[in-house]
């Protein structure tokens, strides 16, 4: 299958063109089994201009510093957990991270409550076991398994969703970097560049916390939700105009007002409060994070492609906008309308909104 015919591409794939830039131009010292140094990781995820003029992208719009701590922690001995609410780009930064680091961000363990130590250890192909018995054949390397013997990044997605005793595997091979094979009487050391990069979040149910002693094996970097209107507005900007292009939707892009509006009505659902401050509202059930936002613009961009003149307007973005905030169909509902009733409505220039959510509600 051709690049292009990809619905969606590795960090490493889609953005060869400027990991190549950065290592022609990267004059800085290494990690040992790093691709890129620790400067050029950085710039790679803020963005910015080579000196030969080439233009880096920014991956990910938010505080310099806990990139630099998330970038410096993965040159020591310490794994990285990244930490916050649904939404704040956790997997987006920890996949880039991988891109960057090591050329490879597909070493990865979904975490689930289903999840066994397999998954973060190694299974075994049950026909060749019971034929030959146990060997390295019959050995099914996880991901991590794999990450240590090639001295790469492996990634944990929702770490605090397996189950306790499964992240207790994770202690080993954190703190000796040695994953023992008792069935075979030996063991894989990690090789240099080996490390781990877990996510979390702390709003979703079902969550196992993390035990102290599997904690101190890790740095958490707490990622937050946007500062400001705008910095939230330039990420979903940039992150709409990106998927438009990948799905080739046949709509216009969207006005910038459009996408403050949208934003903004987030942003004051999720603070509890309008942002000049002069009334107080009540949350809805959800997190109502960035992602959200993108989602909503992106169904609202296919709407007016597919079902519209091309130009996204209050319509196209109505029924998207009560699927995301909704999610409890009784109390979330009271929320919705009643911020519908006493901020859109009485909004200048949102009553078309208005209009529009009053009839898919």
């Amino acid at each position: 299958m051709t690049a292009t015919a990809l619905l969606r591409q590795h960090a490493e794939q889609q953005y060869a063109e400027e990991l190549a830039a950065l290592a022609r131009a990267d004059d800085r010292p290494k990690p040992q089994g790093w691709t890129l140094s620790p400067w050029a990781v950085r710039l790679y995820l803020l963005g910015g201009t080579l000196p030969d003029g080439f233009r880096v992208s920014a991956k990910y719009i938010g505080n310099a510093r806990l990139v630099e701590i998330a970038v410096a922690t993965l040159a020591t001995d310490r794994a990285l957990l990244l930490y916050g609410v649904p939404g704040t780009a956790k997997s987006w930064l920890s996949e880039h991270l991988a891109a960057a680091i090591c050329g490879d961000s597909t070493l990865l363990v979904q975490g689930t409550a289903g999840t066994d130590e397999a998954a973060l250890r190694y299974g075994w192909n049950y026909a060749r076991l019971l034929a030959e018995g146990p060997s390295e054949k019959a050995m099914v390397p996880s991901p991590i398994m794999r990450a240590m013997r090639e001295g790469r990044l492996a990634r944990i997605e929702e770490l605090t969703r397996m189950p306790g005793e499964v992240q207790d595997a994770l202690i080993t091979l954190l703190s000796e970097k040695t994953l023992p094979i008792p069935e075979l009487s030996s063991e894989v050391q990690a090789r240099a560049g080996f490390n781990v990069i877990a996510t979390a979040n702390n709003r979703d149910r079902g969550v196992n916390e993390l035990s102290s002693a599997l904690l101190r094996r890790f740095n958490t970097v707490v990622l937050p939700t946007p500062d400001s209107l705008e910095q939230e507005v330039e990420i979903v900007e940039k992150r709409v105009a990106e998927m438009g292009r990948t799905l080739a939707l046949p709509a216009e892009k969207p006005a910038l007002e459009e996408i403050r509006r949208v934003v903004t009505l987030f942003r004051e659902l999720r603070g509890g409060a309008t942002l000049d401050g002069t009334m107080k509202l009540k949350t809805p059930s959800g997190a109502l994070s960035t992602a959200e936002v993108i989602s909503v613009m992106n169904g609202g961009l296919a709407m007016a492609g597919y079902y519209g003149d091309g130009v996204l307007r209050a319509p196209d973005l109505a029924a998207g906008l009560t699927g995301a905030i909704v999610k409890d169909p009784v109390q979330d509902r009271v929320v919705w309308l009643e911020y519908l009733k006493t901020v859109v409505k009485e909004r200048e220039g949102w009553k078309d909104l208005y209009r529009a959510c009053m009839e898919v509600l």
